[in-house]
């Protein structure tokens, strides 16, 4: 791993141990470590600008069956009041479709925030399939931004268009995630996807 670019928290330390074993476990088994991980500084600015292609379409959408009167636009305190709420039912989404997938399910899961660059996170500490993997990293994405999207031009309902279309700003950290682990090409036969411990990304584990 790459030598850690700030102090790491008690439970940071503890999942970074945990994650030793399970690579020295894997490793015994044969399989070999891709790390595929992000700069969160850098996941910061162009996670939510590979998203406006997809708020642009959205709000093509929106404009096209519903309209959009700007003179509606007076809901600044309703929509930061959904803000807070919102960010953590999106890491909860990431736990509970994870936890799932997971052998030991919700105790594979942890919650926590980074104050350095005042990012919320869910990590799942168990390697899983990767189209499991890709699945928890995607859904609150797809649940939060794009299912209420449609949901909002379904029901001409301006504030939850707005909200979603920040719910799918704010996925574009997963967005970076996923779109590396497209582009990303092997000749191994096996890999399974693990969260890295402390920073924004995964590994591979593959033989």
């Amino acid at each position: 791993m790459a030598d850690d670019k700030r102090k790491l928290t008690e439970k940071e330390l503890k999942r970074k141990n945990d994650f030793e074993k399970i690579s020295s476990e894997m490793q015994q088994k044969g399989y070999k470590i891709k790390n595929m991980t992000i700069n969160i500084r850098q996941a910061n600015f162009l996670g939510p600008l590979s998203m406006l292609p997809f708020i642009a379409l959205t709000f093509l959408f929106y404009y096209n069956v519903n309209g959009f009167d700007l003179g509606e636009i007076s809901l600044g305190f309703v929509v930061a009041a959904f803000l807070l709420p919102l960010t953590i039912l999106h890491e909860l989404i990431h736990g509970i479709t994870w936890g799932f997938f997971a052998k030991n399910h919700f105790h594979s899961i942890d919650f926590g925030f980074i104050w350095s660059s005042f990012s919320p996170y869910c990590t799942c500490s168990e390697p899983l399939e990767k189209w499991q993997y890709l699945l928890g990293t995607a859904m609150p994405t797809l649940v939060l931004g794009g299912g209420a999207a449609v949901v909002s031009v379904m029901t001409n309902q301006l504030l939850l268009f707005i909200l979603a279309e920040y719910m799918i700003l704010s996925g574009g950290g997963d967005f970076l995630i996923i779109l590396k682990s497209m582009l990303y090409r092997t000749d191994k036969q096996e890999s399974v996807y693990c969260d890295h411990p402390y920073e924004c990304g995964f590994v591979v584990f593959e033989k």
